[in-house]
């Protein structure tokens, strides 16, 4: 054989993998249809949010979280329901994983360099019973450098057995089909070489082919992502119980996530579960400076935003921003429309905006504790402002009848009633006026503020919108960015690829979002957030131990 292993896909599950298995003295064949700037995948854009479990950044808040309550929250959110087939594997790799969360995941991180920001970010908050969907507790911490580094200690790793021969990485080696003998056995792969490109990261590169390859190796780990590039496989797999599928969304990934290699993958005999299981953001902004095609960048809000359909009519409880992803965009599609809106006010935006993204967080992307703590002072964030100044889907006024009248200009449906948006605003600015309310929406953001973190730097001080003092007032349109694939192909706790019949199919393995993030779709039905990269660095780091003992 010319390798022992074969990754295909250079993202952070192919990287961690690769590392995984060049440590362990075998010699690994790492493919990727992408030029080599794009090494690092999807986790080089990300705002590099992980999922922790009592960690001593939550310690030092005075957050009280546990291995059980995570896990508590962990099937509240996922919902588990085909336990007798598709969720089989999801659910024990679930429960591998927020262990995992809870004890050994920020040590080894912290073995490599990675530090994370103080503040514990609160996602997905939830807002239903106990044993329902949310985060009981802040979760989400955000790496030191986001993204990028993230990804860094690992290509690092992978550099360095790339100088000594244990690896060869082939960027621009797109694999058309899995090689495999009578008995079902996957041995290799085969492909196309692809034309040279000068691509940026995340830039469409050409798919021209000027040669083609044949690799063999002992096993094959799928590690390409999953499906949120490719629109037209979205609306195909699209769940009837969150209505029709848009017929607008912006890309919240690259166009190369378009599903291809789990088809081949499936057609060598794995079995792809979950399908209908996915995770869009309701939030998003058409990019004003896009990367790529049809660039969308998501809000991750704090929760005093007033949310409203296409129609002005306000989204009921718990549809608060930040609350529950998934069931807000259900209540997008069942208005009727694609998108929705923010009404806030200036001292709203600039504390509670950021946006997700490496490259709209510069300070935490560069390490730079001087931008960061620029972040108190008075304004928008710099990436926010930018937005509002240069983005299409802002609207700003000092009066809440040229508010509604742009907003209408802008979506030209012209659905919105300024009456009707009045009464609305006036009657929860009414709630303001004693330290107790009915309107859940301001009990909660009263209740965020009893959680330091969110106090000091996200959640702004309650106040009426319609006070000029607090102005101006803002209108955001919000369109749906596609983003992840939650089902993928099953694998067992090996991170072995099985068929229809929950067999191991022999030398096929999968990590990644390729994977469900594990077993097919470790999440269930929702994610707590902070997941999606720790599921890649989770599954990414299974699949290499285990290969590294065949």
């Amino acid at each position: 054989m010319d390798f022992d292993v074969i990754v295909v896909g250079a993202g952070l599950a192919g990287l961690v993998a690769t590392a995984e298995i060049a440590d362990a003295g075998k010699k690994v064949l790492l493919l990727d249809q992408e030029p080599e700037a794009s090494l690092g995948g999807q986790a080089w854009w990300s705002f590099g949010g992980l999922f922790l479990v009592d960690s001593p950044e939550q310690c030092r808040l005075r957050i009280k979280d546990s291995l059980e309550l995570a896990m508590q929250d962990w099937l509240g959110a996922a919902g588990f329901d085909r336990e007798d087939d598709e969720d089989a594997w999801g659910r024990r790799w679930a429960e591998a994983y927020v262990k995992f969360a809870a004890e050994e995941k920020r040590a080894w991180l912290r073995s490599m360099g990675v530090r994370f920001f103080p503040v514990v970010g609160w996602a997905e908050r939830g807002g239903y019973l106990a044993e329902g969907h949310g985060n009981s507790v802040p979760r989400f911490h955000i790496v030191w450098g986001t993204g990028p580094g993230l990804v860094a200690p690992f290509e690092r790793r992978v550099r360095e057995h790339i100088s000594r021969g244990a690896v060869d990485y082939r960027p621009r080696h797109q694999v058309d089909r899995l090689l495999r003998e009578s008995n079902g056995a996957v041995v290799g792969v085969s492909g196309s070489i692809l034309v040279p490109s000068a691509a940026e990261r995340g830039e469409a590169s050409s798919r021209e082919a000027v040669g083609s390859f044949e690799f063999r190796a002992q096993a094959v780990v799928v590690t390409s992502g999953g499906i949120g590039g490719n629109h037209d496989l979205v609306r195909a797999n699209w769940p009837s119980r969150m209505g029709e599928p848009p017929r607008r969304m912006l890309s919240g990934v690259p166009a190369h996530v378009d599903g291809r290699m789990l088809g081949i993958a499936e057609e060598a005999g794995g079995r792809l579960v979950n399908k209908d299981r996915m995770w869009h953001y309701t939030e998003g902004l058409k990019n004003w400076n896009p990367v790529w095609d049809n660039h969308g960048i998501r809000i991750l809000p704090g929760p005093s935003s007033v949310w409203l359909d296409a129609k002005g009519q306000r989204f009921p409880a718990p549809n608060f921003p930040g609350f529950d992803t998934l069931g807000t965009l259900e209540a997008i599609q069942q208005s009727g429309y694609d998108y929705s809106w923010f009404i806030l006010t200036q001292k709203i935006i600039e504390r509670e905006f950021a946006l997700s993204g490496s490259e709209q967080n510069p300070d935490l992307t560069g390490k730079s504790i001087r931008k960061v703590l620029g972040r108190a002072t008075a304004g928008a964030p710099g990436p926010v402002k930018a937005f509002m100044e240069n983005g299409e889907d802002f609207v700003i006024s000092d009066n809440l009848p040229d508010l509604v009248a742009g907003m209408n200009r802008l979506s030209g449906d012209h659905l919105l009633d300024l009456a009707h948006i009045e009464r609305q605003i006036k009657a929860r600015d009414r709630e303001m006026d004693n330290a107790f309310t009915k309107d859940l929406q301001i009990t909660a953001l009263q209740g965020a503020r009893n959680y330091i973190g969110d106090k000091l730097i996200r959640v702004a001080k309650p106040h009426k919108l319609l006070d000029p003092k607090n102005g101006p007032l803002i209108a955001v349109r919000l369109n749906i960015v596609s983003r992840k694939t939650l089902g993928g192909l099953q694998t067992d706790l090996s991170a072995r690829v099985l068929d229809v019949s929950g067999n191991p199919v022999p030398g096929l393995y999968a990590a990644g979002e390729a994977s469900g993030f594990g077993g097919g779709g470790m999440h269930g039905y929702r994610a707590l957030e902070g997941t999606f990269l720790g599921g890649c660095l989770f599954t990414g780091r299974v699949a290499g131990k285990a290969i590294a003992e065949l």
